[in-house]
């Protein structure tokens, strides 16, 4: 497969680490240096770990991924998206975030949660093969 650099949305690192065979599957075709995941969703699955053990082991599982953390562009980026987007499409703010971050990177957003940022557009969004 050749070189492509993809966002990973939060839900997508979930079923991973769950172990989704598709998941799976498709990240083991990708280099992992072409997978990055944002500071926010690193922020939810830590937030959302069950204990230290499973943090532990969430940390152990993304430690070969690229971190994209946030900046003044990338923020602005979202204040943008949330003054557009929040009323009209309910977009959330970590979303908005993740797509900021997709966007000022110019990277393909892999979700699996479409609907919460096909309105955007702006953003690149990654589809399956």
């Amino acid at each position: 497969m050749e070189s492509v650099k993809i966002l990973c949305d939060t839900d997508v690192i979930i079923e991973y680490l769950k172990g989704n065979e598709a998941t799976k599957n498709f990240f083991d075709k990708i280099n992992s240096e072409n997978i990055a995941i944002s500071a926010i969703t690193l922020m939810e699955l830590f937030y959302g770990a069950l204990n230290k053990r499973e943090l532990n082991k969430i940390k152990r599982a993304l430690s070969e991924f690229n971190i994209l953390l946030l900046n003044e562009d990338i923020t602005q980026i979202a204040i943008e998206l949330i003054e557009n987007h929040s009323k009209s499409h309910g977009l959330k703010i970590p979303d908005a975030l993740i797509a900021s971050i997709a966007i000022y990177y110019d990277i393909l957003l892999w979700t699996y949660n479409v609907k919460d940022f096909r309105f955007i557009n702006a953003l690149k969004l990654f589809k399956e093969e």
